[in-house]
């Protein structure tokens, strides 16, 4: 992203400081209106996540950017040893406990407060990294991923879920419809923080998707990526190793 989009214009704080205080703010009702916003097609895209990392037989993973735990939660069907969610926002992470307690995996799932330009693991420690909708809200992408490949184990498998700006002019018309006006005013009508919503939609919009994410992949290490188209290509899942 050439230009540096943040959740609120004018906060002296940096980026990675305005995320966490809009996801705190949204944390509440995120999951409910992330199902509304997306018509729940997020979940199908979750389980072809979960497809790519299952057929690695990973035994520690990390989901960055776990915000309530949904991906995490998916992946406890797997026969990992080890699954941590990795957040920012510590809002968003209290949720994400309840409905891990809820459905009896705390001894599964870890829900970790934490940065993804500074993680709190070792070298080489996960055998597989997930992040679903977070790599746009990096405040310094490079870094991320950088820190991303270093507590990656060789061979590791790392999938990344984000949203796309589809190429057809039909579908691109939609997409532009939904992300500036719909998204925008769901947010206005149901969320606390009535800027949050634009902010995704900008950020959104503003990501390098497919080839360009690539390439950035392979600049900071990474091999074998791939991109793969979803739903119309309204978002596409990332794959890549180490």
């Amino acid at each position: 992203m050439s230009k540096k989009i943040t959740p609120y214009k004018d906060s002296n704080l940096g980026k990675k400081e305005q995320v966490a205080q809009m996801f705190d703010n949204i944390s509440e009702n995120y999951d409910g209106l992330n199902r509304v916003i997306s018509f729940g097609i997020d979940v199908k895209w979750r389980k072809k996540v979960i497809q790519l990392i299952g057929a690695t037989k990973p035994k520690k993973i990390l989901d960055i950017a776990t915000g309530t735990g949904d991906l995490a939660i998916m992946m406890s069907e797997l026969n990992a040893d080890k699954i941590v969610g990795l957040d920012i926002s510590q809002g968003m992470l209290e949720v994400g406990k309840h409905k891990i307690a809820a459905q009896q995996l705390t001894h599964k799932i870890d829900m970790v407060h934490g940065d993804s330009e500074n993680i709190p693991f070792e070298d080489n420690y996960f055998d597989a990294i997930t992040v679903s909708f977070g790599v746009r809200n990096f405040e310094n992408l490079d870094k991320g991923l950088q820190e991303i490949s270093r507590v990656l184990k060789p061979g590791g498998v790392f999938v990344v879920l984000e949203t796309a700006v589809p190429t057809h002019p039909l579908y691109k018309f939609g997409y532009a419809i939904h992300s500036k006006y719909v998204l925008p005013l769901i947010g206005k009508l149901f969320s606390k923080d009535k800027i949050a919503y634009s902010y995704l939609s900008e950020s959104a919009n503003a990501f390098p998707c497919g080839k360009a994410f690539n390439n950035i992949l392979e600049k900071n290490g990474f091999i074998d990526t791939k991109d793969i188209p979803v739903t119309f290509g309204v978002a596409s899942i990332y794959t890549a190793s180490k």
